[in-house]
């Protein structure tokens, strides 16, 4: 059984929650990190799937980078300008970025990001916490029939859908970035349902709100399977929350987690700012991988590469995913 508590002769790695969720100290994350340094963020990150860092003030736009480049190749946002010019995604609660949805950053492309780094600049006095979902625990805590199931399903995503539904009381411009900016390229993805984690060999359940449907079932029954399974995800049991303090870093392996930003803060302003590491295609059980629908191809960000190009040639094959 893990301990609570493990260290090093400068890091400290303590477990917050029973399924998900570890605070690192002793770290000064930075782009002059050791090696050994950094295996260790990212061996405890792939165990408790979100690590969090206290007392980060020192990290800026370029040092921020320059540590997510230590875990891979950045990767800017699809469609939505960043903060910097370069990379870093501008979370800002007066221009709408109040993501109150379980989500998995940027599934609506084929190969999303594989780690997501979030950093907190400006902090409400009440609320806007964050909450995080091991998606790896929530399929292996299903019921075998389930699993089953699940291991059969494909889903397109799709970063198209009904915005305003889900946020009647969304602002002006809230409603703007999303429909000028945020679908400014319209995307369609077909994944499957579960993804076997190209690193731990695990299986996670890979769903989330830019899910448009389950293939090959009716809306009705496609929105019942979603519901079920996101349900497990959802379960307290399998979350973890963190009360966010200026200087704050979190860093998740998005291809095992799900994440919610809670909109209780009112009008306080709440500004972080998010980099990520560059993903590569999933891969089901079955071994076939996902594939993008549509356009006919990813195009290039307004800055840097674009997705998937830094991993084009190490997908799984379907004979190291069927162990």
């Amino acid at each position: 059984m893990a301990t609570a508590t493990t260290a090093t002769t400068a890091t400290t790695v303590t477990r917050i929650g029973g399924r998900i969720g570890a605070e690192i100290g002793g770290v000064k994350l930075g782009g002059d990190l050791p090696d050994g340094t950094v295996a260790e963020i990212r061996a405890a990150l792939l165990a408790h799937k979100v690590v969090f860092f206290r007392g980060q003030d020192h990290l800026d736009e370029a040092g921020h980078e320059a540590f997510a480049q230590l875990l891979g190749a950045p990767v800017a946002h699809p469609t939505v300008p960043s903060a910097d010019g370069r990379y870093a995604l501008g979370i800002d609660s007066h221009h709408g970025a109040r993501a109150n949805q379980w989500h998995t950053d940027v599934t609506f492309v084929p190969a999303y990001p594989a780690f997501s780094i979030l950093r907190a600049v400006t902090i409400p006095p009440y609320g806007g916490n964050t909450l995080w979902a091991n998606t790896a625990t929530a399929y292996s805590n299903l019921p075998e029939p389930l699993r089953a199931l699940a291991d059969s399903l494909r889903a397109v995503h799709s970063n198209e859908y009904d915005y305003a539904a889900l946020k009647p009381d969304a602002l002006p411009e809230a409603l703007a970035q999303y429909r000028e900016v945020f679908t400014s390229t319209k995307f369609l993805t077909e994944h499957p349902v579960v993804r076997v984690h190209p690193e731990t060999g695990e299986r996670a359940l890979l769903l989330g709100n830019f899910v448009q449907r389950i293939n090959g079932l009716t809306g009705r029954d496609s929105r019942v399977l979603q519901d079920l399974f996101q349900a497990h995800i959802e379960s307290p049991e399998n979350t973890v929350r963190w009360q966010w303090r200026a200087g704050d870093v979190a860093i998740w392996d998005n291809r095992a987690t799900q994440h919610y930003g809670v909109d209780d803060s009112d009008d306080h302003e709440r500004t972080l700012r998010r980099v990520t590491v560059d993903g590569d295609v999933p891969v089901g059980p079955d071994g076939e991988p996902s594939r993008l629908i549509s356009p006919e191809a990813v195009p290039d960000p307004s800055f840097g590469i674009a997705s998937g190009a830094s991993t084009a040639d190490s997908a799984p094959t379907a004979a190291a995913t069927s162990a």
